[in-house]
């Protein structure tokens, strides 16, 4: 995945926000999969807020820089492994 890489939701999963969470269904031939629902704290919701489909993960890397007061590295590091597991899971593409 490069940094340059623009990730963009999946149109098969429901978002559903709940006070600073997320909680996303996938949906599989029109059905919600209710056994892979998934729950993102507020970080994880703050990077799914960023994934526009205009945002490379670089400009998301920064923008978790400036939120929440961290070094590039380690903002690197979540928002790749974030993406990465969103993306085995076919949440985003």
């Amino acid at each position: 995945m490069s940094l340059k890489s623009i990730p963009v939701h999946s149109t098969s999963v429901v978002t559903r926000k709940t006070g600073n969470e997320y909680v996303l269904v996938p949906i599989a031939n029109n059905i919600a999969d209710m056994n892979s629902v998934f729950t993102l704290n507020e970080t994880g919701a703050f990077i799914w807020e960023l994934i526009d489909g205009k945002r490379d993960i670089e400009s998301i890397i920064a923008e978790m820089v400036k939120e929440y007061d961290i070094d590039e590295t380690t903002a690197c590091e979540d928002v790749l492994s974030f993406l990465e597991k969103m993306k085995g899971y076919l949440i985003i593409n």
